[in-house]
Order: C-alpha cells, then structure tokens, then sequence
C-alpha cells in the first residue's frame, strides 16, 4: 500500500511538472533565439543607411570594407542584391549557391516585404539563422540586405538553459519524492500500528493496544474504533474462559463422586463385569483428561495440546470397543479396516474427540441391520480416518454446510441432535494441521474423512 500510495501521490505531480518544463524550454529556446534575430536586425538597420548611399552611388566599393570587417568580427555573413537579385556587394563567403529558401526570402525582400522569422532553433537542429531586409529609396525598393549566422552559439546557450532546467526538474523530483514518502509514512503509520496491534491479538496477546493516537482524523478514529473493539473482544473471552474455568471445575466433583461410586459397586460384583468396570474406569480417565485440557486451554488463553506420535488404528480400534454397547443398542455393527500401524504426530485426545463426534452422527444416522465402514490409511498427503455409514445421507449443496455450528438438515430436525457433532471436530482437528472432508459415496450414505498429518511434520 505504501508504495502505490507513493505512485499515486508522485506520478501526477511529476507529469505536470514536466509539462510545465518542457513548456518553459520551449519558451527558453524561443526568446534566446528572438533575442539573436533583434540583433541581426539591429545590424541590419546599421547598415541600412550607408548600403543605400552605395546603391544610390552604384559603388559597392562604399560599404565593402565595413561588411568585411563586420563578417570577421562575428563570424557571419552579410551581402547586399541588387533590384535584379544579383549578388551586388558582400563581406566574404560564397553566395552563389543558395538553397530555394533563402532564394525566397531575398525575392520576398525585394518585393518590399520583410522576411519572415526563421523556424524555431533546437539543440538537434542544424541550420544557420537568416534574416533579410529591402533597402528603401525613396519609397521604392533598389536591393536587398542578406545577414546569415551560424546557430551553433544559439544551440549551445539553449542547451545550457535546458540542462540547468533538467537539473532542477530532477532536484525537484527528488525533493517532491522525499515529501511524497513522508507524506505516505504519516497517512500509513497509525495503520501500520493497527497492522501490528492486529497480528498481536492474532497471536493471542489480548491486552494489544494502539497506544498512539496521532495521523490523519480517519485514521485516528479508526485507533479509537480498534482499541474499543479489542477491549470488547478481550471481555469475550474473559467470560468464555471463566464460564470454562468454572464448568470444567463444577464437572471434576461430580465426575470424581461418579467414578468413587463406580468403584463402589465394583466391589459387589463377581469377575463377570471385570471388563465392563474398566471400561467404565478407562472412559472416566478420558473423561478427566478433558476436563484437564478444558481447565489448561481456560487458564492459558488457548489450546496446549501433547503432541506424540499416536497409532491411529490402535486408537480408533479401542474407541469402537468403547462404542459397541451403544452400536449394539442401535443395531448397527461397526467394521474396522485396515490393520497396518499407521503413525501421526498429534493430540491424541483431541483426535479421540473428534472421532467420537464422527462416529456418534454415523451410527445416529445408520439404520439398523446396517455396518458403519472405518478406514485408517496413509496417503501422500498424511493420514486419514474415513467413517462411512449407510443413512439418508445428504444433498450435494448441504455437505459445505453440514460443519457449520448448530446446522442440522431440515428433513433431520426430528432427529435428537444439536448440530454440533461435526463442527467440533472440524475445529478440534483444525488445531492440529488436519481438517475435516465430508464425501456422499456412491450407494448412498455419508463419507467423513478426518485428515491428520503424518509422522513428521
């Protein structure tokens, strides 16, 4: 942004000062050489009087010596034609071969008329600077008087005049470019603050303010309006962080008095319900380690997960073992597949929780009789757990909402559920560099892909 407001602010003054020069040079290399052709016509008139006397006389002898000395002095050229153009008196140099245009001027001289200014001379140009003038006698025209210099002294003092122009067009770049940057830098800088102040806050560092309130009058409105916003934001998450501090604190006792109980009943139970108990004993861990994680991520402002290198099949095997008396409950088998190790580096709660969400949708949704597919595989771009169930499925405008929080399908609304199931496991596995895919296969049905990275990250 800096740099384009730089072009923007640089570029249109630079044209129009440019403008402006090449106006003045031009103007410049009109008035240096208007100046030059005064002085030729003021020695025109000079000799005005004394090259009429010698026509008068027919004595070119008269006024001969003085053009002479005239051309060596300033190194020109100056000769008189008679009322027939012929050459009559000059004061050196070869006048017999004159181009047309010079041919003209002395014809239009000796109509009475006097020349016309000659073009304009540029630095580049070549050419000499004429001017002719009719010799008058008695109201009637009895010669011409031809002055010719060399351009080179006119051409040399323009070009002074435009390099001492094209060196203050360039200081004055230069200096409107320094004005320009400081002019930039004091619009961009209070938005630079609020950049800086916004990757801060992105960072986690909630009491990021904009402390200068200095800049043009929108900008500082916009510090105002940002520092209010991010208080308000900071309040937010105070409150969401004390209501988890506070659920997840309520949550241990009840839970700690739950698994006591469990505990309890245990010992009145023969070697039958052994397994049962540690399973029950196993989910009431997994239970406290998320309270733990709860409490730590509501203590620390975000999330602190243990990342390990977790063996997804084993993982997902003992979650469908804690499952089946639910699957059972419903009808609906659930088949493993895939018994090859396959390594991620990650959190394993987390994955644990965002399976336990995929896998509690698909059997909600499976009917009874029917096997809901669990595959753990490795590919080029990391791992996988794919869960595909056999339900209704959903429409192929629905799947880019179905991770939405509290989305439910409308021809689902009967169905027990608060549309959360797969959001939160987009946002569990979001964390750890994975996502979630959600797939309609082909034979009806839903197809949820859990993408983990793999064993080195």
């Amino acid at each position: 942004m800096r740099q384009r407001l730089i072009l923007v602010l640089l570029i249109p003054m630079t044209v129009v000062l440019l403008v402006l020069a090449g106006a003045y040079a031009w103007s410049v290399a009109r008035a240096v050489q208007e100046e030059v052709s005064g002085q030729q016509l003021g020695d025109l008139s000079y000799f005005q009087s004394g090259v009429r006397q010698a026509l008068r006389a027919g004595s070119p002898d008269v006024v001969a010596g003085e053009m002479t000395r005239y051309s060596e002095l300033y190194g020109t050229s100056i000769a008189v034609f008679d009322r027939s153009g012929a050459l009559w008196a000059s004061g050196g140099g070869r006048f017999d071969d004159l181009g047309g245009d010079l041919r003209g001027q002395i014809e239009l001289a000796l109509s009475g008329r006097r020349s016309d200014p000659g073009p304009p001379v540029l630095p580049w140009s070549m050419g000499e600077l004429v001017a002719v003038e009719p010799v008058f006698d008695d109201g009637n025209v009895i010669g011409a008087l031809f002055i010719s210099a060399n351009a080179d002294r006119v051409r040399a003092e323009i070009l002074t005049h435009w390099s001492v122009l094209a060196a203050a067009c360039a200081l004055t770049i230069l200096l409107l470019l320094f004005a320009v940057v400081r002019l930039a830098n004091w619009v961009l800088r209070p938005m630079l603050r609020v950049d800086r102040a916004m990757a801060a806050v992105e960072r986690g560092e909630r009491d990021a303010r904009v402390s200068d309130d200095t800049g043009p009058p929108e900008m500082r409105r916009m510090i105002r309006m940002f520092n209010q916003m991010a208080e308000e934001i900071e309040r937010v998450i105070q409150r969401q962080e004390a209501f988890a501090m506070n659920a997840s604190h309520e949550l241990r006792n009840p839970l700690g008095a739950l698994l006591m109980r469990v505990e309890y009943l245990a010992t009145g139970l023969d070697d039958s319900w052994e397994e049962d108990v540690e399973k029950t004993r196993a989910e009431g861990r997994r239970l406290t380690q998320i309270l733990d994680a709860l409490l730590g991520m509501a203590r620390s402002g975000r999330q602190d997960s243990s990342f390990a290198a977790v063996d997804l099949v084993d993982l997902v095997a003992s979650r469908i073992a804690a499952w089946a008396p639910v699957s059972a409950d419903r009808g609906v088998s659930v088949e493993l597949r895939g018994g090859a190790r396959v390594l991620s580096l990650t959190d394993r709660t987390s994955v644990e929780s965002a399976f336990d969400a995929v896998l509690d949708n698909a059997l909600k949704f499976a009917p009874a009789g029917s096997a809901v597919e669990v595959t753990v595989e490795r590919d080029a771009a990391g791992c996988g757990i794919a869960v595909r169930d056999h339900g209704p499925g959903l429409e192929p405008d629905e799947l880019e909402l179905v991770t939405s929080r509290f989305w439910r399908s409308p021809r689902d609304q009967n169905v027990p559920g608060s549309g959360l199931g797969l959001a939160i496991a987009s946002d569990l596995l979001g964390d750890l560099n994975g996502g979630v895919q959600v797939q309609s296969p082909e034979g009806g049905g839903l197809r949820v892909v859990l993408r983990l990275p793999g064993e080195e990250r």
